[in-house]
């Protein structure tokens, strides 16, 4: 399965009149986890490069509700970058593959829903161990 596929853009229902939009977002329901952590991140300059981590045991789904920002997700072998600039788009990223937020516009919130708690343990911060592991998995 190649990456657009393992990492599909979610489109969430807006509901809205004269009053504003309304967009929800349900663990098991439009995201395919139960949530156990919320984030966000915001004031990043534009020339910043975050996350540039894989994570062992945990999913996301990523919104920007605010501004825009692109992601770039590889495994090591196939790249997707995606542009989050709509609040109604997310895109799920499962387990294992390496990810970096960046080019975030000025007005950017960029909201990471998680499916595990916090556990330093589990993050690969090393691009070079991220690859040996894949390629590990792969034998």
């Amino acid at each position: 399965m190649n990456l657009k596929e393992r990492c599909p853009i979610i489109r969430f229902s807006a509901f809205g009149d004269e009053r504003g939009k309304l967009i929800v977002i349900e663990g098991g329901e439009t995201i395919p986890f139960d949530i156990k952590r919320v984030f966000y991140i915001y004031e990043s300059d534009g020339s910043m490069v975050r996350g540039q981590h894989a994570n062992k045991k945990s999913e996301f789904v990523l919104v920007n509700v605010a501004g825009k920002s692109k992601v770039r997700i590889t495994d090591a072998s196939e790249e997707l970058v995606v542009t989050l600039d709509q609040p109604m788009i997310g895109v799920y990223i499962p387990k294992m593959l390496w990810k970096d937020m960046y080019d975030f516009s000025q007005d950017s919130v960029l909201l990471v829903l998680a499916s595990t708690h916090y556990d330093e343990k589990e993050y690969i911060r090393d691009y070079s161990e991220y690859k040996r592991a894949v390629n590990s998995e792969g034998e």
